[in-house]
């Protein structure tokens, strides 16, 4: 107790089991000691199966009503058969005869009914003392030798066999397999989880120890049916193989609480009004006598204790580990979240949706608006003269649209966010006012797009200050 101390602080106290024997207690399916606590009535016809199946019933039965069974058997038997061959002696005279040279009985030496009862005796147990014997000149008394022989047989298989089997039953070998008395639920590998103990007191191990869990509880379906004690299966590790036990020292038994466990809503304070029974089922084969053993307890939802652990129990000696059963059923308290499974889930996702951001925009996002700002200003920016003519674009031939635009470079610097080109010359064919119109027309303002980085840095963009004096100098004279 005290490494337990040194180990995992003061703060934490061992609980013993008075602490769940104060509680109350209420009816029980399973005992703590494996009884079922069903009992059946009402059979009427039924009760004619257990007839039929008379050896298993025999053997069902307690030891006081196998004894008496016992013992009725044999001295019924022994009784009726002394009495068969008193019968045969009474019949022929022998009872009355001098048995000797001059007359020859059917049994030698018998004259009464204890006389005949110690001759069958002696036949059965084939003792033959010698004294009593039957003789060539019966008949009657070889037909019933043969059937006594017979039927002898038949009661010795039957009630010997009876008493054998149920000597060899393996109950009593499920007597010296301990369950810890509460349950506990607490974290372990940062999992909520409902663990209990198991030990084997033998040096004898259990062959193929397999460990199942059952939970017993009354619900209602929504449909409205009601299932009194309906039997809901626990995973403690049937997937991953944990359930195969090497039950030689004290193993604590784990049920991980998950979306899929009963227990998924269970929390400290829904706890104490919950109403549920955990069956405990461990089976295995008797290494001495190769018969299958079970044995079983349960936990009810005063046996779960929230935020405890069990004590270690094992110690390392010189040369061989040591188990302390006087540890075995005590627990300390650690810290739990009294939240269940689910709300902490439910706390955890908002948790993540708080702190996630609502809008990101991306890089293409972020860069756009500044170019079409430095489309829409340029183009704003222009003379009132230069915009009317520069609307009236659609209207021109497609021939003077194709010429404008095969001799336009479009080019892009840092620097600077416009480059006018030089406008070609037009054929001499057209009129002047055409010509002036196509120079202004192949203007061409293009935006430079800059990177993010420059964007971030650079609130106001260079050249737009002169973006009129470079139009002013390359317009015409005219213009």
């Amino acid at each position: 107790m005290s490494a337990v101390r040194r180990k995992f602080g003061d703060e934490y106290q061992a609980v013993g089991l008075a602490r769940c024997s104060a509680r109350r207690e209420r009816q029980r399916f399973v005992d703590k000691n494996g009884r079922c606590n069903v009992q059946h009535g009402n059979l009427g016809g039924e009760s004619s199966r257990y007839l039929s199946d008379f050896f298993t019933t025999l053997v069902d039965l307690k030891w006081r009503w196998n004894l008496l069974i016992f013992l009725l058997t044999y001295t019924v038997a022994w009784l009726v058969m002394a009495s068969m061959w008193w019968g045969i002696a009474y019949l022929r005279g022998d009872l009355h005869q001098a048995h000797g040279d001059t007359y020859s009985p059917c049994v030698a030496n018998v004259y009464n009914f204890p006389s005949a009862f110690l001759f069958f005796v002696e036949t059965e147990a084939t003792i033959g003392y010698g004294h009593r014997y039957i003789t060539e000149r019966c008949p009657e008394g070889i037909v019933l030798f043969l059937f006594q022989s017979l039927l002898g047989s038949v009661v010795d298989a039957f009630l010997i066999g009876c008493m054998f089997i149920k000597m060899s039953q393996p109950k009593k070998r499920a007597e010296t397999l301990m369950f810890s008395r509460a349950a506990v639920i607490s974290q372990r590998d940062a999992k909520l989880c409902l663990m209990f103990r198991v030990g084997n007191l033998r040096n004898s191990h259990m062959v193929s120890a397999q460990i199942r869990c059952k939970l017993i509880k009354s619900r209602q379906t929504p449909e409205g049916e009601f299932l009194p004690l309906d039997q809901c299966e626990l995973d403690v590790g049937f997937g991953t193989g944990a359930d195969q036990l090497f039950l030689v020292s004290p193993l604590t038994i784990c049920h991980e609480i998950n979306s899929e466990s009963p227990f998924f809503s269970l929390s400290q304070r829904s706890l104490r009004s919950e109403q549920f029974e955990i069956v405990v089922i461990l089976e295995g084969i008797v290494e001495t006598t190769g018969m299958t053993c079970q044995a079983r307890t349960s936990y009810t939802e005063d046996e779960v204790l929230w935020g405890h652990r069990f004590l270690p129990v094992m110690s390392l000696e010189d040369g061989f580990f040591r188990v302390d059963y006087s540890q075995f059923h005590a627990t300390f308290e650690v810290p739990t979240p009294p939240y269940s499974v689910k709300e902490q889930e439910e706390n955890l996702s908002q948790s993540s949706l708080l702190n996630s951001p609502f809008d990101k925009k991306t890089r293409r996002e972020q860069v756009c608006p500044f170019d079409c700002a430095d489309v829409t200003g340029e183009k704003n920016k222009l003379p009132a003269k230069l915009q009317k003519i520069s609307s009236r674009k659609e209207g021109l031939p497609p021939r003077a649209l194709r010429m404008s635009s095969s001799n336009t470079e479009k080019t892009f610097s840092t620097g600077d966010l416009l480059k006018i080109q030089e406008i070609s010359p037009i054929s001499d064919g057209e009129d002047s006012d055409s010509r002036m119109q196509l120079k202004a027309l192949n203007i061409n303002v293009k935006a430079l797009t800059q990177s993010t980085s420059e964007l971030e840095l650079q609130k106001d963009f260079p050249g737009v200050g002169t973006l009129e004096e470079k139009l002013e100098d390359n317009f015409p004279s005219k213009l």
